[in-house]
């Protein structure tokens, strides 16, 4: 062999990462995030509709339960960052055990929130208390399983293409996650009934509600379980966590990457929350629920094609360039929607729409994890302080707080500006009603888009050129405390 070829050799030697992996690994993190979507868009999806149309809670008093159950996860959300911070790594890693711990809790927990304690105008007290019980206990579980969830891919690698190929398999399993309940629930929770006039409308099934709950709270720990068992933590924790969380936050709020990525958080998550107010819309502006299942289908296909074509795109291009260009698709889809504002007969052009945002949000979604890891790995190269917990953490409370804007803001205009009440729950269309219905979920979405792709675009810094040194140094880092922790 001559020189030039042992030149080429240990070239070759020197690009592989030592924590690079493989399809394998990331297929067992794709089960956790289905995991969570099988519970997390369950709930995030229908349980408006449980409360409103089966508890008859008013829509208003909804709004106010999402908004104070969710100031608690102000509270909640760093405490657990805190405590998943301190733990000590044991012989299963520092967070692959909270898969364990957390998941039948959890999967217990969204049974009660689909409960049928009974109807709110007979017992008001007894069902508005144990709704806010039934909740605040699924925030805090989900928290407790969703934050060491997160911290976990940046400790499987701190390769950036495995960073990105974890991502991707995240959005795969958020994908297979998110569209079961949509697409299998309204053919479960719906039943038909005759209205006094003579037209058949479909309404919320209490025990189709709670039976559809029961199998999505068995396959999340089903899959919780397998994600543990699939899945290595490669990136060595301290041994003995000393963590500045004083510190650690103040470092966050001083960096832009992280200030923007929280508030595309609170938008993004927003947005998908906000999105369930579809569900009134198919039931009492198309009269029709099964659209459900197409405008499910409208928004995974384009996500299941594209990821086939993310991972390299984002090597050629970057996860912030691409991320821009696919907001600014959705945002100028969502603006011509809201000007065109399809008619009842119209559904089509409704789901053509959705189709058109779900292309150009994918790119968004599918990044969004690898986003999030950059983010960590930015902050441990300005402050020194491995923080990886508490970042997840209080980017998770901006999604919660995405997510409470969305109910509370979507509830109060369902109610206070559409005029939607029991009555009208079960009366399929109500003119006025149904086609006021019909702008707000047009509207918001053209709103919300559009601040997703002027963020993406000029406030957020970390460019493909920008991170590649954040990467040398990460790596470096690493690899000073492996043969630390060896020696």
């Amino acid at each position: 062999m001559d020189n030039n070829e042992n030149t080429n050799v240990e070239q070759t030697v020197k690009k592989e990462h030592p924590n690079k992996i493989g399809i394998k690994e990331g297929m067992g993190y794709m089960l956790g995030d289905a995991g969570n979507l099988f519970v997390l868009t369950t709930v995030s999806s229908y349980l408006k509709v449980f409360f409103t149309d089966v508890l008859k809670i008013l829509p208003e008093k909804v709004a106010t339960l999402f908004l104070l159950t969710r100031l608690w996860d102000a509270i909640n959300d760093p405490i657990w960052g805190g405590l998943v911070a301190k733990r000590r790594p044991g012989k299963s890693g520092k967070y692959r055990p909270y898969l364990i711990w957390v998941s039948i809790p959890l999967a217990i927990s969204e049974l009660m929130c689909f409960y049928n304690i009974g109807d709110y105008n007979e017992h008001p007290t007894r069902v508005l208390l144990y709704a806010y019980i039934a909740y605040i206990a699924f925030g805090m579980l989900y928290t407790g399983i969703n934050v060491p969830f997160g911290s976990l891919a940046s400790v499987i690698t701190d390769d950036p293409d495995g960073r990105t190929l974890l991502s991707t398999f995240r959005s795969i399993g958020g994908g297979i996650g998110g569209a079961a309940p949509l697409l299998v629930a309204p053919l479960v929770i719906y039943t038909k009934v005759a209205t006094s006039d003579g037209k058949v409308v479909e309404v919320a099934d209490a025990g189709g509600m709670f039976k559809f709950a029961l199998i999505m709270a068995v396959l999340s720990a089903v899959f919780y379980f397998a994600c543990f068992k699939t899945t290595k933590e490669r990136v060595k924790s301290e041994a003995e966590p000393h963590v500045d969380m004083k510190a650690a936050y103040k470092g966050m709020f001083k960096s832009r990457p992280f200030v923007v990525l929280a508030v595309t958080g609170v938008l993004i998550s927003g947005q998908l929350q906000f999105a369930s107010l579809n569900q009134y819309l198919y039931k009492n502006y198309f009269v029709n629920t099964k659209l459900g299942i197409f405008g499910s289908i409208a928004q995974y296909l384009p996500m299941a094609i594209m990821i086939l074509f993310t991972p390299k795109l984002v090597k050629k291009f970057g996860k912030k360039e691409l991320a821009g260009f696919g907001s600014m698709f959705a945002a100028a889809a969502a603006i011509i929607c809201f000007i065109v504002k399809p008619g009842r007969d119209q559904a089509w052009i409704f789901m053509l729409v959705l189709f058109i945002i779900g292309f150009g949000y994918s790119f968004v979604s599918i990044t969004n994890w690898a986003v999030v890891a950059d983010v960590i790995d930015y902050q441990f190269v300005k402050t020194g302080i491995r923080s990886e917990s508490a970042i997840y953490a209080v980017y998770t409370f901006s999604r919660k707080l995405g997510q409470t804007i969305a109910d509370y803001g979507g509830l109060m205009l369902l109610s206070k500006y559409a005029g939607y009440t029991d009555k009208i729950a079960d009366a399929g269309y109500v003119p006025g009603v149904g086609d006021k219905i019909l702008t707000i979920c047009t509207l918001i979405p053209a709103i919300t888009y559009t601040l997703i792709w002027l963020l993406y675009r000029f406030a957020y810094p970390l460019t493909k050129e920008k991170l590649e040194p954040i990467y040398e140094e990460v790596r470096s880092s690493n690899e000073t405390m492996e043969e630390a922790s060896q020696a």
